[in-house]
């Protein structure tokens, strides 16, 4: 028994410490590969008229120094229709803008994709009552998870 409960603690601890290292990112699990999410999370973001601003390939990047890096992209999109009532509430918040999407490979070789929040970002600039947060927040569950569905 207390086999178990040291491993529910060890758990739970381990837990803990990669949710602080990384405050208010949202991370989920992608069936699939780390190119095929991004490209899916791409395709949908323009579909919902969104604008893409880039597209970041960190292990392309690391390749140019001479070094590897598991597949990482990030995906920089948005519109002024989301970003500037966010900003209205807080105009800080557009350091955190537009929205980011993370898709990574890691060590396992499970592919993930995160993205920021709305109501950490919107707590961080002070502005945790903007009324724009909740649709942003949807928004982002909603393209993250079509891009993961099977």
């Amino acid at each position: 028994m207390r086999i178990v409960h040291a491993i529910v603690a060890l758990a739970l601890t381990t837990t803990f410490s990669l949710a602080s290292a990384a405050d208010g990112l949202i991370a989920v699990k992608s069936p699939h590969g780390a190119k095929a999410t991004m490209d899916r999370l791409e395709e949908l973001v323009k579909q919902r008229g969104l604008n893409v601003f880039a597209r970041v390939d960190h292990a392309a990047g690391a390749t140019k120094v001479g070094k590897t890096l598991r597949p990482t992209e990030v995906l920089i999109f948005g519109n002024p229709q989301g970003g500037t009532p966010f900003m209205e509430c807080a105009q800080s918040v557009g350091i955190d803008l537009p929205l980011k999407a993370l898709v990574w490979e890691d060590a396992s070789a499970q592919v993930w994709i995160g993205y920021n929040d709305p109501a950490y970002l919107a707590q961080r600039h002070g502005a945790a009552q903007c009324p724009v947060v909740e649709n942003l927040r949807k928004a982002l569950e909603n393209v993250t998870s079509a891009a993961i569905a099977k």
